[in-house]
């Protein structure tokens, strides 16, 4: 089933309203308990970073200098994470290398780092199909206007093929990774 951010939030908010307790035991119970996100840093503690590395199965999304994590977030990906991005409104997160090519601190969400999808390669495999591959993939916040509802993201498959964070950590990341920073994103 297909639900749209709106619908999302409207039942969220629902839920709240109507059934706190419940609502909450099911959060929890659906909730990704994977480790969270290192986020207390200063910045002189924090090496160059030269690369960044999503794998999608892991749901964590790694800051790399040379081979060495520097950084290590939980990530939601699109809501139909399985395989490579084929096509616009596939809601699949793409696979393979690209950069992170350009920013968007006025974007729908609280700030937003591109990623150079698609590629040639992604091009010729959607035209091949008759297929627009689509783009505007990014790395991001929460949408606007929601930050409260941040505890009804994490842990959740919510995008249309972006890789989402926190707005804490969208911010750090913002500050560490450079335009032209290559990014490999793995199944």
């Amino acid at each position: 089933m297909l639900i749209t951010r709106a619908a999302f939030s409207a039942l969220v908010l629902f839920w709240l309203t109507m059934a706190p307790q419940a609502v909450a035991t099911e959060l929890l119970a659906k909730a990704d308990t994977r480790m969270p996100a290192e986020t207390t840093y200063t910045p002189a503690d924090i090496e160059d970073v030269s690369k960044v590395v999503v794998r999608k199965n892991e749901r964590r999304l790694y800051l790399m200098n040379g081979e060495r994590v520097v950084r290590s977030y939980r990530i939601s990906l699109g809501d139909n994470p399985e395989g490579h991005k084929l096509y616009e409104g596939d809601e699949r997160t793409p696979e393979g290398t690209y950069t992170l090519d350009w920013r968007n601190a006025e974007s729908d969400f609280y700030r937003s780092i591109h990623i150079s999808y698609p590629s040639e390669r992604d091009r010729e495999l959607a035209s091949a199909w008759g297929l627009d591959p689509g783009g505007s993939i990014m790395i991001h916040g929460l949408p606007n206007g929601e930050e409260d509802m941040a505890f009804a993201y994490r842990g959740l498959d919510w995008t249309d093929g972006c890789i989402a964070v926190t707005n804490e950590e969208i911010d750090e990341i913002w500050q560490l990774v450079s335009n032209g920073t290559p990014i490999s994103i793995h199944p």
